[in-house]
């Protein structure tokens, strides 16, 4: 959220808050001291990112572009019950309405936290949400995600949904789990894979990185003609991005952001952005 000025930020993570503010190409963070191991981890600035973005063959023009547009981009280290509810409300919401829900879960139902740097409340555990009664969660304006909402709060607080397990879990296994509960499809699991549990070989496939593979990488495909069209943008990820196994989902957010930021084809509908 935007703290002061258009280039400050506070981000919350848990217990955790930090100021965010860049001049240029130098990013500040305002936080305690003691905080700064914490954040270091969240933004994931151990990592090399410089070898995911010299894989990309010159020969492929379109994501030489996406990947020197974007090539900033880092994978947050979030928390896992933080991102399921988060893609659950995303389901065809705008990027304005999810962050208002966000928000007002928080408010209404997370832990009030004071510190030096502001007050802020934590995003609600499964028992502090369980709390909300379907009514409730039907009044802030969640329509249908209201009641996947409320059954995967029941599933987390009975053990049903094992949130430490899920953690303990490789990619494959990650996923299969996921879209067992209500309400998590295939395409919201691999956001939860990626954005909640770190496994960046993740590659949600939504509406605009469908669209995307289509108009980009098909025409050229030898899967064109051959494959059905509901199973052709998997056989194009396959074609096209299984030479980044360990990283593809690094290199679809290079491509969602351009495309949104750069090619200006997107209308503010969230799917898999960071």
């Amino acid at each position: 959220m935007p703290d002061s000025g258009e280039s400050a930020y506070a981000v919350i993570s848990g217990r955790h808050r930090v100021i965010l503010s860049q001049e240029k190409d130098a990013v500040s963070f305002s936080c305690g001291e003691e905080e700064f191991p914490f954040w270091h981890h969240y933004f994931d600035l151990g990592t090399d990112y410089g070898k995911f973005l010299a894989a990309v063959p010159r020969e492929d023009a379109y994501l030489q572009a996406a990947t020197a547009f974007g090539s900033g981009i880092r994978i947050l280290r979030q928390e896992a019950w933080e991102m399921i509810i988060t893609f659950v409300i995303s389901q065809q919401k705008s990027i304005p309405a999810i962050k208002t829900l966000v928000e007002a879960l928080c408010t209404r139902y997370g832990t009030p936290i004071k510190q030096p740097t502001g007050s802020f409340y934590t995003f609600p555990n499964p028992e502090q949400l369980n709390r909300a009664s379907l009514e409730e969660l039907c009044a802030l304006k969640l329509g249908y995600r209201a009641k996947y909402i409320k059954k995967i709060c029941e599933d987390a607080c009975t053990g049903a949904l094992d949130l430490e397990l899920l953690s303990s879990m490789e990619y494959a296994a990650a996923l299969e789990y996921l879209v067992r509960f209500y309400g998590i499809g295939r395409k919201i699991a691999n956001c939860v894979c990626l954005f909640g549990l770190h496994q960046i070989d993740a590659f949600p496939v939504d509406t605009w990185i469908r669209k995307i593979l289509l108009r980009e990488y098909a025409p050229q495909s030898r899967f064109a003609e051959s494959v059905p069209k509901t199973r052709l943008c998997d056989a194009l990820v396959e074609e096209h991005f299984s030479r980044y196994a360990g990283y593809a989902g690094v290199i679809q957010q290079y491509i969602f952001y351009y495309e949104r930021q750069s090619a200006g084809r997107y209308p503010g509908k969230s799917g898999s952005g960071s």
